[in-house]
């Protein structure tokens, strides 16, 4: 099979942790890149689940307690510092 160079731009600290894994593995990056593609036509489909980090209940409630504070700051007391807050406690 004849080989080709392809370029493509990652972000550098991304490359370097990628050809560390991949060397425990006993594969260069390259090995590793081509196996990817290989798996990904062989089965018609990105090897593996792409999902976005959809937030829990617990952080979509807090981020809207977040929002609510923002929105109405005189509902809420204020510190100047952590350490007046521990005092009032």
């Amino acid at each position: 099979m004849a080989k080709i160079n392809t370029n493509i731009s990652i972000d550098a600290n991304l490359k370097k942790q990628a050809v560390e894994l991949f060397n425990k593995f006993g594969l260069d990056f390259s090995t590793a890149i081509s196996l990817f593609l290989s798996q990904s036509v062989r089965e018609k489909r990105i090897p593996f689940e792409i999902r976005l980090d959809i937030p829990n209940q617990t952080t979509i409630d807090a981020l809207n307690e977040l929002d609510e504070m923002k929105t109405n700051k005189k509902k809420y007391k204020r510190y100047d510092s952590f350490k007046d807050l521990l005092k009032e406690k």
